[in-house]
């Protein structure tokens, strides 16, 4: 095992770093600036905008399954997003490796 630090690595590893403090960052920075707010979707602000434009607007659809709470559609929003950030990582690590 070669035991002396590879230069090559000792970038990447701080250009790793780096982007890490920036997403954290990233995420940190907003809350900080505007600890007081409501951070609601965009599914809310268009049917708000919707109803101010039309107030007689009926939606031609339901959705399927409402869930019981808003702790509840939070969590099956983030499964979905860890599903689907699991299998881009897949698919670019195979891609990679190939």
């Amino acid at each position: 095992m070669n035991t002396k630090s590879n230069p090559k690595n000792n970038s990447k590893m701080k250009t790793n770093l780096i982007l890490l403090l920036l997403v954290v960052l990233i995420a940190i920075i907003p809350l900080l600036l505007k600890s007081g707010a409501e951070f609601g979707g965009a599914d809310g602000e268009a049917e708000d905008l919707i109803t101010k434009i039309n107030p007689d607007y009926e939606p031609w659809f339901s959705s399927i399954y409402e869930p019981a709470s808003g702790e509840i559609e939070s969590l099956l929003f983030s499964v979905q997003a860890a599903l689907g950030a699991g299998v881009i990582g897949y698919y670019l690590g195979r891609r990679k490796r190939d």
